[in-house]
């Protein structure tokens, strides 16, 4: 039947089609294997089917991966995805960020570079890394606009110090690293040289392939702080990785100085940038202010809406789904344990998602549907492990074991 069809027709049909049906349908035949497989459809493929990535990690016990389906079936289509094996060994491990369909995540000195849907890892050895009570190592991850290609950014940062004047000579070490060629350089970008350190929200997030941070610049920090000096205390930091360069976000004013930055966090809605505010009532009871940035524009920011939950007491703001509800912790009253819930903000409504935990942690993350990675070979895989452990074997001779 397929004979009968011209195959420039078979093609704009596949290219609609979901990843794993596309992983399936590869068997069909080989003009479609080699379809699929191909460097150009692997990098010009896109889904605009979305999903959300749970990782639960409990104290004592396994951590456990779910991936939701963000469509009008939410919650009801989930499942545990199979685990490569690069993913299994970061445990425990924090997520740098996701962009493209890929999560980058991290573990103290290793990375990985994961597809969930087409079950690929690849791991990335890190070169250089040292962190201590005076220096800080920072990651940011994200796939280049032009190419398709995920690049990771590290940064190397002075996190203490006492003599701020020496300091201020001192500019950050900057390495990208780019999957197509395997290799970290020195990017030739306009790094900061202020004292800047990065906020306590662990890692940021990607938009349109550009990665931002809360940050601070240390370098007016003071005990006496007077009006003319706190415009540029808190902000947030950005890195195209198209162009490879740096750039500050200015914040609005109420945020320029409000703390080192405990009640900020930053997200993606629809490839915008959003600042979520953690605030409290009168009777202290937690409320979230939501703003978004407006195309782009550097401080300009517009206040969405506020969230009340007088009947659950809000532990936090945990991502956004494609329809702009977020999906959030909750404390609900009469219960010990903390659930995923999602709210609806026209509606000021939470429905729960049956998810909770009792000690631990929930982290989520969205990410859409892709086929990069697909076209990497095992043997580059494999050697880029192999190089890993070897780094791993020569720092602990290094040590003394």
């Amino acid at each position: 039947m397929l004979d009968n069809v011209p195959f420039e027709i078979q093609e704009e049909i596949i290219k609609h089609l979901p990843v794993k049906s596309l992983i399936r349908f590869r068997s069909v035949s080989k003009s479609w294997k080699s379809l699929v497989d191909s460097s150009d459809f692997i990098t010009h493929y896109r889904s605009q089917q979305q999903h959300l990535l749970v990782y639960i990690r409990r104290y004592g016990s396994e951590p456990k991966y779910v991936s939701i389906v963000d469509d009008n079936t939410f919650p009801e289509q989930r499942v545990s995805p199979t685990l490569p094996l690069f993913v299994k060994m970061l445990n425990p491990c924090r997520t740098i960020g996701s962009s493209h369909g890929l999560l980058c995540l991290y573990d103290y000195g290793e990375l990985v570079i994961w597809n969930p849907l087409i079950t690929k890892a690849v791991p990335v050895v890190v070169p250089n890394f040292v962190d201590d009570k005076m220096f800080k190592t920072e990651f940011g991850f994200g796939v280049c606009r032009e190419t398709s290609d995920p690049k990771i950014v590290k940064i190397r940062y002075i996190y203490r110090f006492t003599d701020m004047e020496s300091v201020t000579s001192i500019p950050w070490q900057v390495e990208v690293y780019t999957l197509s060629t395997g290799v970290w350089r020195s990017p030739n970008s306009n790094v900061p040289r202020k004292p800047i350190v990065f906020g306590v929200q662990k890692g940021g997030v990607c938009v349109d392939g550009v990665y931002y941070w809360l940050a601070t610049d240390k370098s007016i920090v003071d005990d006496e702080i007077v009006d003319d000096e706190i415009e540029a205390y808190n902000m947030i930091i950005s890195f195209d990785m198209t162009s490879e360069e740096f750039r500050e976000v200015n914040l609005p004013d109420s945020f320029v100085y409000d703390g080192p930055m405990w009640n900020l966090y930053i997200y993606n809605l629809r490839e915008s940038l959003v600042l979520v505010e953690r605030g409290t009532e009168e009777d202290y009871t937690p409320v979230y202010k939501v703003w978004m940035m407006e195309d782009g524009v550097r401080k300009s920011f517009t206040k969405l809406y506020t969230i009340h939950a007088p009947y659950a007491r809000i532990i936090g703001v945990r991502e956004f789904k494609k329809s702009g509800e977020l999906v959030m912790e909750v404390r609900e009253d009469g219960r010990n344990a903390i659930s995923l819930v999602v709210y609806e903000p026209n509606l000021k409504h939470i429905s729960n998602l049956g998810i909770s935990r009792g000690t631990g942690d929930i982290y989520v993350h969205s990410y859409m549907e892709t086929l990069l990675l697909l076209d990497q070979p095992l043997s580059t895989i494999f050697d880029k492990v192999y190089a890993m452990l070897q780094n791993s074997y020569e720092e602990l001779r290094a040590d003394g074991f």
